[in-house]
């Protein structure tokens, strides 16, 4: 009897050990690389800067539409997913020049009081934006110095920071205007627990995301995650918006109903494939790479379109699909510049669960098996623009 309790004890030990890892990782670890070192996130976004600059008119239209549509004394602006960067400061920088800029053009009336509310998780390096705000202060002043002449860093642009997960609420009932979040919304809220049996094992063992090799099931496991993320996402966003709030959302997609492809999955199946080359050189252990999956989905169009008719919070304005030109930085190959950019946003992730010591390697080997595979074939990674309208 007592051998029978004592395995028993041992199981349930071992059931909430697999629950842990499955459901704690995300908040409690994941976060872009923090600093500004040489693998920083701040140092390797390039390619998140270019695609919302391809977009920046769209973004800057929606946000006069609302200025114009609500005329607040006193304007809420969100950024969910900021990270730390410098295309956090940039972006506010853009959304307050256009706003002032048509209170003085359009309205002919100064500028609202703006309330700026940068989020990401408890894990985001927010010090390093608190620390690039007297920049921010002086670029303040620089633009309008009659308007902030002596008054330090005081002025009607108000920016705090809340850390918390996006996916629920973070702000009092219809304080913002306007919601702004570039690549973050095909980051899961957590590693879908459907991928786990009872006993804690993967049932996608020979894949860290949707691949030829997962099991049918997988897709709708990652599927139904999404659903349930983005559907609490829009839910909360419309209880804190005004009427008439609108939201631009960019996000990583794919282009049909088909997950295998040579867009955002084929990333992760290169990563997939450069871990288990570690495997052979003794320095990843196979049952370590069987138990990690990524909490990431990338959704086609009519997908998006499902979860947001079905919620019902926001009409739907825009809903467009675009890729980010290649482009090669100086000295370096295409490959490279991706395994930094991945290695900044993944580091966290993958150092808790593998170890710190294969980080180097692996994304050497990761950059050259993306520069290989660029040699054969284009990889077309699809970026998604949503704006969304509450009515």
């Amino acid at each position: 009897m007592a051998n029978t309790q004592l395995s028993a004890k041992l199981e349930e030990i071992k059931l909430s050990y697999a629950s842990i890892i499955i459901t704690m990782d995300v908040e409690k670890v994941f976060h872009m690389t923090g600093g500004v070192g040489e693998t920083s996130y701040s140092r390797n976004s390039s390619l998140q800067k270019k695609a919302s600059e391809m977009v920046k008119h769209i973004t800057l239209e929606t946000v006069e539409e609302v200025y114009l549509a609500t005329k607040p004394k006193s304007i809420g602006i969100a950024d969910l997913g900021c990270s730390s960067g410098p295309n956090t400061l940039s972006n506010i920088k853009d959304i307050l020049d256009k706003i002032e800029g048509t209170s003085s053009n359009k309205l002919k009336q100064s500028a609202p009081e703006f309330r700026v509310f940068l989020n990401d998780l408890p894990t985001n390096d927010f010090n390093a934006i608190f620390q690039a705000l007297p920049e921010f202060h002086q670029w303040l002043k620089q633009k309008d110095g009659s308007r902030h002449e002596n008054k330090g860093t005081n002025s009607n642009i108000y920016v705090a920071a809340y850390p918390g997960s996006f996916y629920g609420r973070l702000f009092p009932d219809h304080c913002l205007h306007f919601i702004y979040s570039s690549y973050s919304l095909h980051w899961l809220s957590k590693v879908p627990r459907g991928l786990y049996d009872e006993q804690g094992n993967s049932l996608n063992k020979n894949s860290i995301y949707i691949s030829e090799n997962s099991p049918c099931e997988v897709s709708k496991v990652y599927f139904d995650q999404f659903k349930e993320d983005l559907s609490l996402f829009l839910q909360s966003r419309s209880d804190e918006l005004v009427s008439g709030g609108k939201m631009v959302l960019i996000l990583l997609g794919r282009e049909g109903f088909n997950h295998v492809d040579r867009g955002n999955a084929f990333f992760w199946k290169i990563l997939y494939q450069a871990l288990t080359n570690l495997i052979s050189k003794g320095e990843v252990e196979k049952e370590k790479l069987d138990s990690y999956e990524v909490h990431f989905y990338a959704p086609c169009k009519e997908e998006i379109e499902e979860v947001a008719r079905e919620n019902g919070c926001f009409e739907v304005e825009r809903l467009e699909m675009f890729e980010i030109e290649k482009t090669i930085g100086k000295g370096i190959s295409y490959g490279t510049m991706v395994a930094m950019t991945v290695r900044s946003i993944q580091e966290s992730m993958l150092a808790h669960h593998f170890g710190e010591t294969i980080i180097q390697g692996l994304f050497k080997e990761y950059g050259r098996l993306v520069d290989e595979e660029m040699d054969k074939e284009e990889i077309r990674p699809i970026t998604f623009l949503l704006v969304l309208r509450k009515p």
